[in-house]
C-alpha cells in the first residue's frame, strides 16, 4: 500500500495522470491500474475522472491527508534505521525565504561539520511554497517567517529577528522612519513574497502609500536600481550586510522591532534523522541574534 500511496500523493500534486507517470518513471496505464488498486483496496472513490483529470473527492481529500503521514512515517522508520548502520546520511531539502539565505550558512555549517556523510540542498522558496512543500513531503525542513502569518501544520523554533533598512544614495546617515522612507521611489520584492507583505503593513501603519513603482523577485535588480541613483529599497539588515551594496550606496535602520524568523518542520515525533540532527544544530547555536 505504501507505494501506491506515494503514487498517489505524485497524482495529487501533479493534477494530471500522464506527468504524474513520467515523474514516477511508469507508464500512464500503470499509474492509473495503481490507483483503481488503492481504490478497490479502500472501498471508496479518491478521483474525479472524466477525459481528464478532474480532482480529488472528498474521500481523496481525507486520504491524502492520511498518505502524507503515513508515506512519512514510513520514510523516517528507513532513515531512522539507516542511521543507526551508518550514522546520520542522505541529502536534507531545505526550503529557505530569499530574505534569509545571507545567514543561512549559520544553520547549515554546523549540521554539515557534525555530519559528514549528510548534504544540503539549499532551495529559494516563498513563505507559503515551504508550508505547502513540507506538508507535501518535498521538503523537510524550512526557514521562514513565524510571527506574521499562520504557520499551516508545523513546529517551529526562533533562530533570529529580521530588522530592516533602508538601502539608498543617501548622504545622511542614522535611522530613518517608515513615513519618511515611504516617500522615496521605492523598488520592492514582488507581493507573492511575505517580506513584501510585512514591508506594505509597515508603510500602511505610517499612513503610506505602498505602491512601489518598481516590483522584483531579485534582489540583484532592486540594487541595479538603486546603484542608478534615483531609487530606494527596503531591505532586510542581514541582506544589506550581507550583499556587496553598489558604490556610494549605504543602509540607514528603520524603526521597529522586527519579525522572527525560525525553523520549521511537519509535526512529526520522532523526526527523522536528518531533521533531528539539524534542529539539534539549531539548538546549539547561541549567537544567531548577533
Amino acid at each position: 500500500m505504501i507505494d501506491r500511496l506515494s503514487m498517489f500523493m505524485v497524482l495529487a500534486r501533479e493534477k494530471h495522470f500522464g506527468r504524474a507517470a513520467e515523474v514516477l518513471g511508469i507508464t500512464q496505464p500503470s499509474l492509473s491500474s495503481a490507483i483503481k488498486a488503492l481504490e478497490e483496496q479502500l472501498g471508496v472513490q479518491l478521483v474525479r475522472r472524466g477525459s481528464r483529470y478532474q480532482g480529488l473527492t472528498p474521500e481523496g481529500e481525507r486520504v491524502l491527508d492520511w498518505a502524507r503521514r503515513i508515506v512519512g512515517d514510513a520514510r523516517a522508520m528507513q532513515a531512522e534505521m539507516a542511521a543507526s548502520r551508518r550514522g546520520v546520511s542522505g541529502l536534507l531539502r531545505l526550503g529557505v525565504i530569499p530574505t534569509a539565505m545571507p545567514r543561512i550558512a549559520e544553520l547549515t555549517d554546523p549540521f554539515l561539520r557534525r555530519h559528514p556523510n549528510a548534504g544540503v540542498s539549499i532551495l529559494s522558496r516563498s513563505s507559503d511554497e515551504i508550508r505547502d512543500q513540507i506538508e507535501a513531503l518535498e521538503l523537510d525542513a524550512g526557514v521562514t517567517y513565524l510571527d506574521s502569518e499562520p504557520l499551516g501544520r508545523v513546529q517551529s523554533r526562533p533562530l533570529y529577528r529580521e530588522t530592516y533598512c533602508l538601502v539608498s544614495r543617501d548622504t545622511e546617515a542614522g535611522p530613518v522612519d517608515w513615513a519618511e522612507a515611504a516617500g522615496r521611489p521605492l523598488c520592492l520584492l514582488t507581493p507573492d513574497m511575505q517580506n513584501r507583505r510585512i514591508v506594505t503593513r509597515h508603510l500602511l501603519e505610517a499612513g503610506a502609500d505602498a505602491m512601489p513603482r518598481v516590483e522584483s523577485t531579485s534582489m540583484l535588480a532592486i540594487l541595479s536600481h538603486v546603484a542608478s541613483g534615483d531609487w530606494a529599497a527596503i531591505l532586510p539588515q542581514s541582506l544589506a550586510q550581507g550583499l556587496p551594496l553598489p558604490h556610494g550606496v549605504r543602509a540607514r535602520p528603520l524603526a521597529g522591532a522586527g519579525h522572527m524568523v525560525g525553523l520549521v518542520t511537519a509535526r512529526r515525533e520522532p523526526h527523522p534523522p536528518l531533521v533531528d540532527a539539524l534542529l539539534k544544530a539549531a539548538d546549539s547555536i547561541d549567537d544567531f541574534n548577533q
